[in-house]
């Protein structure tokens, strides 16, 4: 089979224009980028804010080997397979960070015959969002810096600047790094580092703004430092909410392309889920929910990571109320969960797959706890037995959810009809009573202590000592009550990756505390997890290269 640029670049794509016809989107809506891409303008809300809201999808996935499970290209499928029935369907998902796309894990356009396109534009500068995003993050570090150089006149205290810099690109030399070197003209030096922009607050406030007004006000809130007395200093003190605004204005605006099958595609904001809230913007599910009759969207990881965030913080903070949530396994993840190996995973091995079936198990468990219905897809790979098959189809019958074969990567739309089917008479025999699992007005360790035990099955939560100090801070000056977005390992639902399976009698550790002021929730890291990844030994970037026509290649 032909690799996904290759199948990407066969098929030929259907101006914008047209595409957008196909959900009654009007071309004075749209803000062209080529033929291929456009932005969405907010006059296109303004004329649909009144619609009825169609019913929302979370797709999310167990827990994955390093390679991913399929679950944006299972999401693709199954938005192509539910138009093909004859329904109308929208789709919003996250746009790809150079970080991942260089290093292991490639892009994230889908797969095989289920992608969004034009995939090389995406997958790299596509409307050029995430630069924006950059820029804006830097230009208040610059401000930061600048106010200190000239007098500091709000009593900044160098060593407590919380505010750090970004690049969308995976560089673990920068994680810790020292600035203002070089003598008195060029700064005054101290400690900083830089995180990866996808795990930035900047990304989180741009996939939770409601429009430029929220967009302003978020931005004004921005906690970038505590004085030298302990109070914290906002980025409205630095006068900075005003210019962010402005290098932002047009990156807010959501991003419109299509699949392979020449279906509309919204694709707007990607904050990583193990580091971050794992979400497409609450702009591009609000306008996918006026589109159709149904609106698949997905968040990144497990569902301890990506469903968690999605349920907990963005339906919170965007009134959202989700229909139903297909949950992707593989058959692949679930040996690797039970054997811990990630050798011959493309051989039967219906010992590794009972053990690493639990893993399955868990999530269902913990997504009913959210009261919606769902759905298992099964993302078939050609190696899979029938007897692998056949051992989780039985499986989830005893559970009491419906389980589906995909076969999209394979077969685009064609392929997930299987699951389109399960999907629509599970949304019209199940209601969904939606609650989340914890009150954002309770105490900051009580809330991370109920994601803990209730989601990853801790035994308890320890919290170091700098954890225990930053939390007596934020409550000292009242910005405690907010959502929590625990930063962990997606290979676990515990913060050790060797943990497979669905671990138990282990406490979760809780090493630092940090308030997301502006986007409305409190980062709690755990275990080693990083906010600036590494590039693996051997990346993803070595086999990317352009033709002498101008052609990419070896991207996937």
């Amino acid at each position: 089979m032909l690799s996904d640029i290759k199948i990407a670049q066969k098929t030929r794509l259907t101006h914008i224009k047209k595409i957008a016809q196909k959900i009654g989107i009007k071309e004075n809506e749209l803000e062209y980028y080529g033929d291929f891409k456009a932005k969405l303008k907010p006059n296109l809300w303004q004329r649909l804010k009144a619609e009825k809201d169609a019913k929302l999808v979370l797709v999310t996935a167990i827990n994955p080997t390093p390679a991913g499970e399929g679950k944006t290209t299972t999401a693709i499928g199954l938005n192509m397979a539910i138009n093909a029935l004859g329904h109308k369907s929208a789709i919003a998902i996250r746009e790809p960070s150079l970080g991942p796309c260089f290093g292991i894990k490639g892009g994230a356009c889908g797969g095989g015959y289920a992608q969004v396109a034009p995939m090389e534009d995406i997958n790299l500068h596509f409307t050029g969002d995430l630069h924006a995003m950059t820029s804006a993050n830097n230009l208040l570090s610059a401000l930061i810096d600048n106010h200190i150089y000239f007098g500091n006149e709000l009593n900044i205290d160098p060593r407590q600047i919380i505010w750090k810099r970004a690049l969308d690109m995976n560089e673990r030399m920068l994680r810790n790094i020292v600035v203002g070197l070089g003598g008195k003209a060029h700064g005054i030096p101290r400690e900083d580092g830089f995180n990866i922009t996808v795990a930035s607050e900047i990304m989180a406030i741009m996939c939770l703004a409601k429009d430029i007004f929220d967009l302003k006000e978020r931005l004004k809130r921005i906690v970038v430092a505590f004085t030298y007395d302990g109070k914290p200093v906002y980025a409205k003190e630095l006068k900075a909410h005003g210019p962010l605004a402005a290098v932002l204005k047009d990156a807010l605006k959501p991003n419109l392309v299509q699949d392979l099958e020449g279906n509309p595609v919204i694709i707007h904001g990607g904050p990583f889920a193990n580091i971050a809230h794992g979400c497409n913007s609450l702009l591009a599910t609000k306008y996918g929910l006026k589109l159709g009759d149904y609106l698949i969207t997905e968040a990144g990881f497990g569902a301890d990571l990506g469903a968690e965030k999605f349920l907990d913080i963005k339906c919170r903070i965007g009134g959202l109320k989700p229909a139903a949530v297909v949950l992707v396994a593989t058959i692949r993840s679930l040996k690797y969960n039970g054997s811990g190996s990630l050798e011959n995973l493309d051989k039967e091995n219906l010992n590794a797959l009972k053990k690493g079936i639990v893993n399955l198990e868990k999530h269902v468990k913990n997504l009913k706890q959210y009261k919606v219905p769902v759905v298992v897809a099964i993302n078939h790979f050609a190696f899979d037995s029938k007897k692998e098959v056949k051992f989780i189809q039985a499986r989830c019958k005893k559970l009491g959810v419906k389980v589906a074969l995909s076969q999209v990567w394979a077969k685009g739309g064609e392929g997930g009809r299987d699951v389109a089917k399960k999907l629509i008479e599970t949304l019209n025999k199940e209601k969904s009573n939606f609650k989340v699992i914890y009150s954002e007005k309770a105490k900051i360790p009580r809330k991370i202590e109920t994601i803990a035990k209730k989601i990853y099955g801790a035994r308890g939560v320890v919290f170091t000592d700098q954890a225990q100090k930053q939390i007596a801070l934020l409550e000292q000056y009242k910005m405690d009550k907010l959502p929590i977005c625990i930063a962990k390992t997606q290979y676990s639902l515990s913060d050790n990756p060797a943990l497979l399976g669905a671990p138990q009698n282990f406490d979760l550790t809780i090493r630092e505390i940090k308030i997301s002021n502006g986007a409305g929730f409190i980062v709690a890291l755990a275990g080693d997890i990083m906010t600036m990844p590494g590039l693996p030994k051997e990346p993803a970037a070595e086999k990317i290269d352009v033709t002498k026509e101008g052609k990419i290649t070896g991207l996937f």
